[in-house]
């Protein structure tokens, strides 16, 4: 009797295992099994979340010294060297990235709107290394950018393997960034809700478990792991008046005015440096140097400025040491996200939001308002600013609770945090993220799922089994070739193949012909000879050409050189496909499949 060792099974064998269909089939039985899934997911964020922090502050001991680089009282050479040798490491990495990748790095928000969830693990990994030596080296951008980065990217990768549905991958993806968020501010429902408003889109019970789990889980995980775990402890309390809704409200309205600015800000210095001729590689390099020459003034504006929120909370500032601050930290953020270093602005918009709150705090006496403690507005203001930018008035005022243990306060924030993301959406539009989308081109407003939309195009509904004769080919013989009741409409061409107009069967026929049928040319009968589908053509630009021609059918071309018909596409199957697809995203978010 033969005996064959042992062997413990590997990762590979793992992955084979899912992709030979033993485990995809398990994990597509419902939602028992996308919360296993979740559970998961948020172990890989809470052990990325510690292993990313600690590199980063790794990064900080190594080059600077010192653990809390914004709250230290770092001075001379080193100040300004950080960043600038930052700037040379990172535009570096992007040198050797614009001769080797060519496509551009999708962001969760991004492949959840268009893409399905579908996110590259490679290119997560490469947005995490850009952004811990952009922080590591004193850049003024928060680490937020790569924990949700590379957190999605797993789970990403893991329904990719296990061959998820469209609506079930959206929802592995909100997971890994609500793990990721929950992990690095020590707070499960801060980081739930992130992933609903920011990631996902919408709140439905199905979405709710799943991203729970996942945030509870890498909590947890990360708690374990990391002794020092990320987060804002505020300690300040009050009683909370009626009369005290006044200032909080103002207070919004405040934060976004200024959160709008700091957007445009950052738009208007990546706009001036892609305008100019130094090139992608040598920016950070230069945004460096203008990041080294602030912290000279104030260290308080390197990194995320995490340390520098603690040192400014219950320290007394004057209103000009609080304003100069505010104006040093956001003119650092702006060059940092201008300049191409990577990151984020969540905890940079908490830290200045906290001084924006203190800076109302010192003038409120002023307009009435003098019995709420400093501290309070100071939460305030770091929700309100931080809704202005990133988004999100829940996932800001769930932050300001598990951060404050205070319900008072909170009612508060959620006062302050919906007048920022009113005043914000109906002044300017768009969050952060979004705006850069808007930018580039994209029609990106939220991250609800518009991507299937984009992949239901022209090319994929038209027929091309068309009909199709030369306009040089006569009347007679026209009739000849299609009878009454052979085919409803006929493409017409030139000798050349280009598309010449569309002709309608039974218009011909209908036609009492009083003059000669040989003088009769079919140019006379042509319809719609410049309106056309392309097959790139999403269903809603489809409908939309419908509507504007009036027309129940429209030829498609393959593009608008060539001009040569492909196919037909009619208004009836585009509406229907439509409403197929529209009925499958919303069985898709109840739970129905």
């Amino acid at each position: 009797m033969s005996t064959k060792p042992f062997r413990a099974p590997s990762m590979a064998s793992f992955f084979d295992n899912i992709r030979s269909g033993r485990l995809r089939a398990l994990f597509r039985r419902g939602e028992l099994a996308l919360v296993i899934l979740a559970i998961l997911v948020g172990a890989a964020a809470g052990l990325l979340v510690a292993l990313i922090g600690a590199l980063s502050t790794a990064l900080h001991v190594f080059v600077f010294g010192v653990e809390r680089l914004s709250s230290s009282n770092l001075t001379g050479w080193i100040v300004l060297a950080g960043p600038v040798v930052g700037g040379v490491v990172l535009g570096l990495i992007l040198f050797i990235l614009s001769r080797t990748r060519k496509k551009p790095m999708v962001d969760p928000i991004e492949a959840n709107a268009l893409h399905g969830g579908r996110l590259s693990l490679t290119d997560s990994i490469i947005v995490c290394v850009q952004n811990i030596v952009s922080n590591g080296f004193g850049a003024s951008v928060g680490l937020e950018a790569g924990y949700t980065q590379v957190a999605s990217g797993v789970a990403s990768k893991l329904g990719l393997n296990l061959k998820l549905r469209r609506g079930d991958m959206r929802i592995l993806v909100g997971c890994g960034a609500a793990g990721a968020i929950a992990a690095a501010f020590n707070a499960p429902l801060t980081g739930t809700f992130y992933a609903i408003e920011l990631i996902i889109g919408t709140y439905t019970i199905v979405t709710l478990a799943p991203l729970i789990v996942s945030a509870l889980v890498a909590n947890i995980v990360a708690g374990l792991v990391s002794h020092h775990g990320i987060n804002i402890d505020v300690v300040g309390s009050s009683t909370v008046t009626p009369t005290d809704y006044v200032p909080a409200i103002f207070l919004g309205v405040v934060c976004a005015g200024i959160g709008i600015v700091l957007m445009q800000a950052v738009s208007f210095i990546e706009e001036t440096a892609r305008k100019s001729a130094i090139p992608l590689w040598l920016r950070p390099t230069l945004g460096g140097l203008v990041v080294g020459a602030l912290a000279l003034i104030s260290p308080q504006v390197l990194s995320s400025g995490h340390g520098a929120l603690h040192l400014n909370l219950d320290a007394n500032i004057t209103l000009f040491g609080l304003v100069g601050l505010f104006l040093l930290k956001a003119t650092a953020s702006a060059v940092s996200i201008g300049s191409s270093f990577r990151g984020g602005l969540f905890f940079a918009s908490l830290f200045m939001g906290s001084l924006l709150g203190k800076i109302f705090a010192i003038c409120a006496p002023y307009i009435g308002y003098g019995a709420t403690q400093p501290v309070v507005y100071a939460v305030i203001g770091m929700s309100a600013f931080a809704a202005a930018i990133i988004g999100g008035p829940l996932t800001m005022t769930f932050l300001a609770l598990e951060l404050t243990g205070d319900f008072q306060i909170t009612a508060l924030v959620l006062a302050a945090v919906i007048t920022t993301s009113l005043v914000v959406r109906t002044t300017f539009g768009y969050s952060f993220a979004t705006w850069r989308f808007h930018l580039r081109g994209e029609s990106i407003r939220s991250a609800h799922d518009i991507g299937w939309i984009r992949d239901l195009t022209v090319g994929k509904m038209m027929r091309a089994d068309i009909r199709k004769a030369n306009l040089s080919m006569g009347l007679e013989a026209f009739k000849e070739k299609f009878p009454l009741g052979s085919t409803q409409r006929v493409i017409m061409t030139h000798d050349d193949g280009r598309y010449a107009g569309m002709i309608l069967v039974p218009e011909i026929y209908a036609d009492p012909m009083e003059r000669d049928a040989s003088k009769i040319g079919l140019e006379t009968y042509l319809h719609y000879k410049n309106d056309v589908l392309l097959p790139t053509m999403n269903a809603r630009q489809a409908a939309a050409a419908f509507d504007n021609t009036e027309s129940e059918a429209l030829a498609v071309v393959n593009d608008k050189v060539e001009n040569r018909p492909v196919g037909l596409l009619t208004e009836s199957h585009t509406l229907r496909r439509y409403s197929e697809e529209l009925e499958m995203r919303r069985r898709e978010a109840s739970g129905e499949i």
